[in-house]
C-alpha cells in the first residue's frame, strides 16, 4: 500500500508557473505506475498527465501540451508536475494517483488504486 501526499499547489496569475509534487511512502515506489489528474468544478476528474513505472514512457493530455510535464524521482519517492503558461482554464483540484504493476501508463481513473487529498490550483486573470 502506499500513501501519497500532493504539495505546491496556490494562486498563481496567468502566463505562470507552479511546481506540484507528489510524495509517496512506502520503499517499492518504483512498482507504481504514476499519475495526475485535475478537477474543476463542476466538471469531471480528467487526466493532466502520467508516467510509467521505469520514467521512460509520459503522456500529457492535449489541453496541457508544450506547457505541463511530468517527471518522477524514485530515489526520492516523488512524481512532480511542472506546470508553465497556466491560463484560468488550468484552475483546478490537482490529485497524484498511483497505480500498482500493470505496464506503460494509464490514463483511466479506474486503473489507479491509490489517490492523494488533493491540492488546489487557482490561476487568476
Amino acid at each position: 500500500q502506499v500513501q501519497l501526499v500532493e504539495s505546491g499547489g496556490g494562486l498563481v496569475q496567468a502566463g505562470g508557473s507552479l511546481r506540484l509534487s507528489c510524495a509517496a511512502s512506502g520503499r517499492t515506489f518504483s512498482a507504481y505506475a504514476m499519475a495526475w489528474f485535475r478537477q474543476a468544478p463542476g466538471k469531471e476528474r480528467e487526466v493532466v498527465a502520467a508516467i510509467s513505472r521505469s520514467g521512460s514512457t509520459t503522456y500529457v493530455a492535449d489541453s496541457v501540451k508544450g506547457r505541463f510535464t511530468c517527471s518522477r524521482d524514485d530515489a526520492k519517492n516523488t512524481v512532480t508536475l511542472q506546470m508553465n503558461s497556466l491560463n484560468v482554464e488550468d484552475t483546478a483540484v490537482y490529485y497524484c494517483a498511483a497505480r500498482r504493476g500493470g505496464y506503460g501508463i494509464g490514463i483511466s481513473m479506474s486503473e489507479y488504486n491509490y489517490w492523494g487529498q488533493g491540492t488546489q490550483v487557482t490561476v487568476s486573470s
